[in-house]
Parts: C-alpha cells; structure tokens; sequence
C-alpha cells in the first residue's frame, strides 16, 4: 500500500514528467534524511533505482560510517550500490576551490559520468522545499535576476528532484513512519558554509519575525517559476521579432521601439555568453533616434563574434567550429532520454503532446552498442528523411530551409553507426521509425551549450 507521502511524491514526479516508469535511476545517497527518504520513496513506488554514494573522507571515521551505512541500507532494500573515494584535498590544490565547491563539483562529475556509461538515464537527488528556499536566498543576495530567483527546478537537463514540494518535517515524519533511520552529518551544524548560517541562523530569525516565512518564500519561488517561463516566452517572441534569419540583430530598429531595450538586447545575447557590461558597450554606440554613426566595431563572446555595421549586429562568418565532432551517449549531455512504452507514445501523437523539438526512435536504435556522434555536417552528407523515399543531400535540404551561411555553419547532425539519423532542429530520417513492431519508443532531446 503505497503512503500519504508515495502519494504525493508520485503525483509530483508525474506531474512534472521527471521520469519514465522504464527509466533506471541514479540516486545520489549520502545517508542523511532527504537522500535516505527519496530512495527509499522511490523503492515504495517501484522504481528501479542503484544508489550512488560518494566518501570524501572529510570526516574521519565518521564518513566510514555513512560509507557502511548506505551499503547496508542498499543490501536490505535489495538495490545496487556503488560508491566512490575522493581525495578533495588533491582536487583543490588544482582548482584553488573551497571544500564545499569542490565536493559538489566532484560527485556531480562521477555522477554526470554515471549517466554517461547507460548507469541510469536521470539522476535523482534529494533537495526538498527549504533546500529552495535556501538557494532562493542564495541567489538574492548574490544578486541574482529572475533567472537566479526561481530556484532550483524539478528537473534541469537529466537531473530530477522528487521531493521538492515536500518539507523537511514531511521527510522525517515518512522515515519515522516507515521504522527507517539515516545519519547525520555533523558538518551540517557547522555554521562554516553560507547555506548552513542561512539555515541555522538568519531563516530560523526570520521565522521567529514572520511566522511561515518558508512557506510564503516557497509560494513566492513557485510564482517566480511561471513569470521565468512567461518571461522566456516573450523573450522568444522578441527574438524573432529582431533577430533575423542569419543571426543579425536589428539594433536601431530596438532601440527605437522597445522600451525595455537593454533588458531585451541583453536576453537575446545572453544565451551566446555577451555579459551586461558589454551589452551597454553596444548601446553606447546608437543614440536615441536609433543612427549609429560608428561601425566595424566588434564584440567578442566566447561562442560568437559580432561586428556592428550601420545598426546591425551580425555574426561573423568566421565564428563557428566546421569540424565539430564528439561522441556522445543520448542519455547525458547535450542530450537527454527517456523511454516510452508504445501506448504511451501513441497516446501523446493521437493527442498532439510529442514534442516538435524532440526525436523520436524505436529504442532497438540501441541494440549492440552503437556509437553515436554528434557532429557537424560535411559536404557529401546525406539524409534518408521520414516520409520521403531514397535520400536527400543535408545541403539541400539546408538550402531548401533558407538557412545563412552562420545557421548551416552551426548546424549539428546526429549519427547511429555513421548513418545520419537527425539533422538538429530540420529534419529527421526514417530510419528507426517508430511503427506497430516497436516495443517502446525513445524521445530524444537535444539542448544547446
């Protein structure tokens, strides 16, 4: 019989789509409460989970006695554990990071490599709703926009957090409920770190001042989170409005309509790594009736050059990688994976839910170790397209889309064996099509660094 608390997290995970009932999970388990609760939440509704323990031998003989008891945990439970030593003092005299930075940064690393070797296809860890609220604050006083304030996310690319609706005490009342017990970290009482002086001195006093303040924080976050997709909307709408096919920018024409201008000339750049700084650099070049009077000037970022010519930003042909290639395992980034059983595909294309954005293939596509690289395309390229028969040139079908010289010279393909089974964003092949003889379907999504 499945819990109050099951419940609730099932209804999140799939209210949230974080997860396929297919999909193998990685739960990162360090043997506190919020770790300990999800695996074993995740066991109670059936999912099949291996626990992923890191020791940072930080602790002494205390971190030995995590190490034991997630293994034994795992050994009661019936779930694969795996574990892995770290030298974090080693990782930081190449870094120069703090203990706390590099610890994340490591488990994060040997996690991300999980993912990449087929362990799992998510990572699942344990951040509830003051883990929110305290990055929340974090963000704040950092600085943070809208971006930073909306906190942490159900799911970002392959990582998933099924207990972020739920309360600390909500978490130990399950424990206590199912006769579980977990460890304690004492480095968690240590007011050392910035997040532990938010947790253990300032929120608790703003407790004391506003009663509830978590709860009102976390209703605040969950309002910030649909403003930051409203707001991506728009900002959307805005760069077609100003950002033409080739990647040029019609910088007097927004200037000279958009009121907001900085805000929206910083959106539309943001995504290629152009900071603030240099956003205003630009605008100081084009006065209030939208005349640029100088031109040739050029603004780097770390993914594209752009050079202003008579009120436009446009991308240098220059900027790009042509001989781009690297391979990749569809279940880690860039991509992200899932697996759909056939009535679960047909349900979502009889109802219009699959995503235009996302490739859909028989999963057989991953039978006998294949080798799959993303790429760019090369002259002589060729695509076998679904719905059409025999096979058509990747630069026609480029030409054919209208694409710039900058938007083919950024066009990345995807391969199964050498043969191209989707070209990023245009069109996919036929091969691998979903059909009756398919056991499940696979939905592929590709993110852009």
């Amino acid at each position: 019989m499945t819990s109050l608390f099951g419940k609730k997290v099932r209804d999140f995970i799939e209210g949230n789509h974080l997860v396929g009932k297919t999909d193998r999970i990685v739960v990162g388990l360090s043997g506190g409460a919020d770790s300990v609760a999800l695996l074993r939440v995740l066991r109670e509704l059936d999912y099949d989970c291996v626990a992923a323990h890191c020791n940072f031998h930080l602790r002494g003989e205390e971190s030995m006695r995590d190490e034991r008891f997630c293994r034994d945990l795992c050994a009661g439970l019936g779930i694969e554990f795996i574990m892995q030593d770290f030298d974090v003092a080693q990782s930081r005299e190449l870094t120069g990071e703090s203990v706390e930075m590099a610890c994340r940064r490591l488990r994060y690393d040997w996690w991300d490599s999980l993912l990449r070797k087929g362990v799992g296809q998510v990572l699942a860890v344990g951040h509830h709703r003051e883990d929110n609220v305290e990055t929340f604050f974090l963000n704040l006083l950092r600085g943070s926009g809208l971006a930073g304030l909306k906190a942490m996310m159900p799911r970002n690319v392959n990582t998933i957090r099924p207990l972020l609706d739920c309360t600390k005490a909500e978490i130990i009342d399950y424990l206590d409920s199912q006769g579980v017990k977990f460890v304690t970290d004492s480095s968690n009482l240590s007011n050392d770190y910035k997040r532990n002086r938010l947790r253990n001195i300032v929120i608790p006093e703003l407790e004391k001042v506003f009663p509830g303040v978590a709860e009102t924080i976390s209703a605040s976050i969950s309002h910030l989170r649909d403003n930051y997709a409203l707001y991506t909307d728009y900002t959307d709408e805005l760069r077609s409005k100003y950002m033409n096919a080739d990647g040029s920018i019609d910088l007097s024409r927004l200037v000279t309509t958009e009121k907001n201008s900085r805000m929206v000339l910083f959106e539309l750049l943001s995504k290629v790594g152009m900071n603030m700084t240099q956003v205003d650099n630009i605008l100081a070049t084009i006065n209030d009736n939208g005349a640029c009077p100088v031109s040739g000037r050029t603004f780097r970022t770390p993914a594209i050059t752009y050079l202003l010519d008579r009120g436009k930003l446009i991308p240098m042909d220059d900027a790009g990688d042509d001989d781009f290639c690297e391979k990749v395992n569809l279940f880690s980034a860039p991509f992200s994976a899932r697996r759909l059983n056939l009535d679960e595909f047909e349900f979502m294309r009889k109802e219009r839910r699959l995503n235009p954005h996302a490739l859909y293939l028989d999963s057989r596509v991953l039978d006998g170790e294949p080798e799959f690289e993303l790429r760019s395309w090369r002259k002589g390229d060729r695509l076998e397209p679904f719905g059409m028969k025999g096979s058509k040139l990747v630069s026609d079908l480029l030409s054919d889309a209208k694409y710039s010289l900058q938007q083919k010279r950024s066009v990345r393909l995807l391969t199964h064996n050498g043969q191209v089974l989707w070209v990023i964003n245009l069109r996919t092949s036929r091969n691998f099509a979903v059909d009756k003889t398919s056991r499940e379907a696979l939905e592929i999504i590709y993110q852009s660094k």
